[in-house]
């Protein structure tokens, strides 16, 4: 069986009520977002979205509300953009 090494993606925060973080690798197309709980509020599971282009990635950069670009153009787009889960939760934090 084939694996697949799964791109390690710089996040960036996002100001949005559903997800956190953003990323994006060019390499590989790949989107890298990182959800939000909505009764803590804190970041919850990673996934990476394949086939995505540096301009799909602008635009959802670039979209006034993040959710609802994603709910749009990206979530109901899982043949064109195809996901995995990559991490359930954030690891925590380790101390120095």
């Amino acid at each position: 069986m084939e694996t697949t090494a799964v791109p390690s993606i710089a996040l960036q925060e996002v100001d949005s009520s559903q997800i956190h973080s953003i990323g994006y690798d060019a390499a590989s197309q790949t989107l890298a977002i990182r959800f939000r709980d909505r009764k803590t509020d804190q970041p919850t599971s990673l996934y990476h979205y394949s086939n995505f282009t540096a301009e799909d990635f602008a635009a959802f950069e670039q979209a006034e509300s993040k959710g609802s670009h994603f709910g749009k153009h990206i979530k109901p787009y899982d043949k064109k953009y195809p996901y995995a889960k990559v991490e359930a939760k954030p690891a925590e934090p380790t101390a120095a």
